[in-house]
């Protein structure tokens, strides 16, 4: 069963944690992907997501090869994931999965960096010579010192998608709340296990950028894996099914890169 959760604009807000909103609150509904509110206007919609409209280091970006700098101090990148309590949340805006206790995660200049939640967006953020892929799937990493490192996974239609198929019952349940932008809706998975991204990456990308809703945080960590993994059209659909007509495409459009680089590492 789903536990519902409604909100008032006008007195209630949420703390969400995800790469929407890691370290601030705001009002779920606030903001959204066209129209009135959508990504051109986040700026002016909240003098707390000012940034997104003057930030200078903003996320997604088109990742292009030809300008790629290969970075010989970075190594592979070894993921090291224990089963944890989870919750399957349905925030509003995207669907995602919140763990609870210690899930591990990897080390990265000097830095131990805990897994805390993962989510979807569809299509992908992220672009890779301009190709926008089906899905992109963000697992938000935090330190210690509360700084954050995001991992983003690119999706294209083929075969099933073993971790969304270990939800895909769920996700139906999830989808049958109907909740509305200002609700959100949970589901207890219990001990969950991401065995699936437990592995090591020899070939990303990496960058210094921003949260990709608001309030658009900078200094955040980017990880893009090189390798493109597969889902199902219907497991894509399912991910999109428990979100209103809004919020079903939720990928923010890529930011200027200015100044920034793009680093690449390839494994010898």
């Amino acid at each position: 069963m789903a536990v519902r959760i409604s909100f008032s604009f006008l007195s209630i807000t949420l703390l969400l944690v995800s790469t929407s909103a890691l370290d601030k609150k705001i009002e779920p509904g606030s903001f959204g992907y066209s129209g009135a509110n959508g990504p051109e206007r986040w700026g002016s919609l909240s003098p707390r997501f000012s940034v997104c409209s003057n930030g200078k280091s903003q996320s997604p970006v088109d990742i292009k090869k030809g300008i790629l700098v290969q970075n010989k101090n970075l190594v592979s990148l070894v993921r090291d994931y224990k089963p944890a309590n989870a919750t399957l949340i349905n925030n509003g805006f995207n669907i995602g999965i919140h763990f609870g206790g210690n899930v591990g995660g990897f080390t990265e200049g000097g830095k131990n960096y805990n897994l805390i939640q993962i989510h979807w967006h569809s299509p992908s953020e992220h672009l890779i010579d301009g190709h926008q892929a089906a899905a992109e799937l963000h697992l938000v990493h935090q330190a210690n010192d509360g700084s954050y490192s995001v991992i983003g996974v690119l999706y294209e239609i083929g075969n099933l998608d073993p971790l969304v198929a270990k939800v895909q019952n769920k996700l139906v349940e999830l989808a049958k709340e109907n909740c509305a932008a200002t609700e959100e809706a949970h589901i207890a998975l219990g001990t969950f296990d991401v065995k699936y991204f437990r592995r090591r990456s020899r070939k990303y990308f990496r960058y210094v950028g921003s949260l990709t809703t608001p309030p658009c945080t900078e200094n955040i960590t980017w990880t893009v894996l090189a390798k493109v993994r597969s889902i199902s059209m219907q497991q894509l659909d399912l991910l999109k099914a428990p979100l209103q007509a809004a919020y079903k495409n939720n990928a923010r459009p890529v930011q200027p890169l200015n100044e920034r680089k793009i680093e690449a590492y390839k494994e010898a």
